[in-house]
């Protein structure tokens, strides 16, 4: 039998956060157990597949006898696995409730019954402040006003794990990632920088919509020292805390984005959308966990953008409009 606190759980793991945070974590020496329905294939995976700290176990966080088997061991849970996105659940609203809410309530109730399991880690978002108030930022203790159902079960979720009876030695911690960017091995082009960058190089056009709303940034690699941050975090620092991951200094309007993929493929010809109204704006402070974890990042917006370019230009990625690359 494995060693409990050296195991972990990474749901969502062939996902585009999972599978960068899976290979991470088995570099760190923990012993890695993915479950995920693979939704987008298993190919994400292919170099961590026959690794001997690494397991993967196909299949359903909806289904409890998967739940089952994936626990097995494990003393830390970082739960990714969702339908992910507004339109991916605003396409399949009843498949986005049974997984994001439903099936994660029915995964934390069984980890807060297995001793072993010790910590639990939920990937929130900070889609859950929706439309900030004024020109200032938010932070964790911000009013949510979340505007899509994927963030209203982000929030409910959220509200669910941090005000849920537990045993002392039971650690639950939610982190609000910023929007994610940057290449991962389950590339996603739907997200916003990325989906910019090949705009830009595929069509030699960029149609923005909204360009004076604002977002945080973070690269998918640093989400995921995050994550691994909080695991080995003395746990009366991290329990039942809410943590915004991302930088203070990585919020950006979308104009401010096109203004940088504008260095980078000059030619690109740039067309603003006004809209007046955007049910999503806003400016985050992450101080709270560069000030008590000692998180900091190590990759910027600008390098992102350079990072996805030189990817397509050296045709790593074929076919960037490939389905398999967005989530609805």
């Amino acid at each position: 039998m494995s060693e409990p606190t050296k195991t972990v759980l990474v749901t969502g793991a062939a996902g585009y956060i999972g599978s960068t945070l899976s290979r991470l974590l088995v570099e760190r020496g923990y012993l890695v157990r993915g479950l995920d329905i693979l939704t987008f294939g298993g190919g994400s995976l292919d170099t961590l597949q026959g690794h001997p700290a690494f397991s993967l176990v196909k299949g359903d966080i909806r289904n409890e006898a998967d739940l089952e088997i994936a626990l097995e061991d494990c003393g830390a849970v970082v739960h990714l696995a969702a339908i992910v996105g507004d339109p991916a659940c605003a396409k399949n609203p009843d498949l986005a409730r049974e997984t994001n809410w439903e099936a994660s309530r029915r995964l934390f109730d069984l980890c807060l019954s297995k001793d072993h399991v010790k910590r639990f880690l939920f990937a929130s978002t900070c889609s859950n402040y929706g439309k900030m108030e004024g020109e200032g930022f938010v932070h964790e203790d911000s009013p949510l006003r979340p505007v899509s159902l994927y963030a209203e079960l982000k929030v409910k979720f959220e509200e669910y794990i941090l005000g849920a009876p537990a045993r002392a030695d039971f650690i639950p911690t939610s982190l609000r990632f910023a929007t994610v960017y940057g290449l991962s091995h389950r590339m996603r082009f739907d997200l916003t920088v990325n989906e910019f960058v090949k705009d830009a190089f595929l069509n030699r056009e960029l149609v923005i919509y909204g360009e004076q709303f604002w977002r945080p940034y973070c690269h998918v690699s640093d989400i995921a020292r995050a994550c691994l941050l909080v695991l080995v975090s003395d746990g009366e620092k991290v329990r039942r805390q809410v943590f915004g991951v991302g930088d203070t200094g990585e919020n950006y309007q979308k104009k401010m984005l096109a203004d940088e993929i504008l260095k980078v493929l000059p030619d690109t010809a740039v067309k603003y959308v006004h809209k007046a109204e955007d049910p999503r704006d806003y400016r985050v402070d992450f101080s709270r966990i560069r000030d008590t974890l000692g998180f900091t990042i190590t990759k910027t917006v600008p390098g992102g953008i350079m990072e996805v370019y030189e990817a397509l230009r050296d045709k790593r990625i074929q076919d960037p409009n490939d389905r398999r690359y967005y989530n609805s």
